[in-house]
């Protein structure tokens, strides 16, 4: 049988960051690319552009943390936003994640050690 391979991921419109219990490295970050600057800056031009600018560049945030993604079995999304179920509703219309068990939760900002604690209790339930 093989080896479950669980990811953590608390995650906002601005961050996503990455926790594997099993791995000994420090989590990893990935930030958003859409910035309070760029939306301000694309604005100006019309609140249309602003709105395709911004599903744009979640997209590829999406993207971006969905590659990560494929090297585990389970995963946990949660955090205080719904970026959680953007991310979700994404990855479901892509059949490279159907083998992928994945969880959504609700959870207040928190700091780095809460975000372990919490994903480590999630998986030993």
């Amino acid at each position: 049988m093989e080896t479950q391979k669980n990811l953590g991921i608390w995650m906002d419109h601005a961050t996503a960051n990455l926790i594997d219990l099993d791995s000994k490295k420090q989590s990893q970050i990935i930030t958003s690319e859409f910035t309070t600057d760029i939306k301000e800056e694309v604005l100006q031009k019309s609140e249309y552009a602003m709105h395709n600018k911004e599903e744009q560049m979640n997209e590829s945030f999406y993207k971006e943390i969905s590659e990560k993604m494929l090297n585990y079995n389970h995963v946990l999304l949660f955090g205080p936003t719904n970026a959680k179920t953007e991310l979700n509703n994404f990855l479901k219309k892509d059949l490279h994640f159907k083998n992928i068990k994945i969880d959504v939760e609700s959870a207040d900002k928190m700091t780095d050690n809460q975000q372990v604690a919490f994903v480590k209790d999630h998986f030993e339930k």
